[in-house]
């Protein structure tokens, strides 16, 4: 018997496909892009002339044209501000009332000042190193000794005090860009 190998592996001998012949020659995909892209620029641009509008002078039918629009510009008023005046006039003085007065002074009496505590030390050389380090950091530190539970003393850094919350975030600023993170504490001023 006699085997046929050209349809060997196929089953019930099924032939091998074959693509569909192509009947014209096929454009490269970038043709088509660069024929988009000028062919809308081309129309890009017809829009941009249209909207221009025409020179002055170029035609025989603009002068006249001119004419009455600067007529007609002329019989336009100009706008008055009147405001300036206005307001003046309209000025109504203030007078402070006793009870802000009075909560105003409470407020400077009861203000807070801040204070940074730089560090935290178990040893007395390691807080007066720290405090060293701020001073030439041109700030004004201190340190405070606290003894805690069962006798246990410790040293706190500290710089300040500071009146308002804008010195007291420039002392900050300065610590923080010396790889220090300060702790804010308040306090009522004395």
């Amino acid at each position: 018997m006699t085997k046929d190998y050209a349809k060997k592996g196929r089953p019930n001998g099924a032939s091998k496909r074959q693509p569909p012949a192509s009947s014209g020659s096929r454009v490269p995909g970038w043709v088509w892009l660069f024929t988009g892209t000028v062919l809308g620029a081309f129309i890009t641009f017809l829009m941009y002339l249209s909207g221009l509008a025409p020179q002055p002078g170029s035609t025989d039918s603009e002068p006249a044209k001119s004419n009455t629009e600067s007529s007609a510009k002329a019989d336009i008023p100009k706008p008055r501000f009147d405001f300036y005046k206005m307001l003046k006039e309209s000025e109504v003085p203030v007078t402070p009332s006793p009870e802000s007065q009075q909560a105003r002074q409470e407020l400077a009496r009861s203000s807070k000042e801040y204070i940074l505590q730089a560090g935290s030390f178990r040893k007395r050389e390691d807080a007066d190193r720290m405090r060293a380090e701020l001073i030439m950091m041109n700030l004004d530190a201190y340190m405070e000794t606290n003894t805690i539970r069962q006798g246990e003393v410790w040293h706190r850094v500290l710089t300040g005090p500071y009146d308002n919350r804008s010195k007291m975030a420039k002392a900050r600023s300065i610590l923080v860009s010396n790889d220090i993170n300060p702790l804010l504490l308040t306090r009522e001023k004395k």
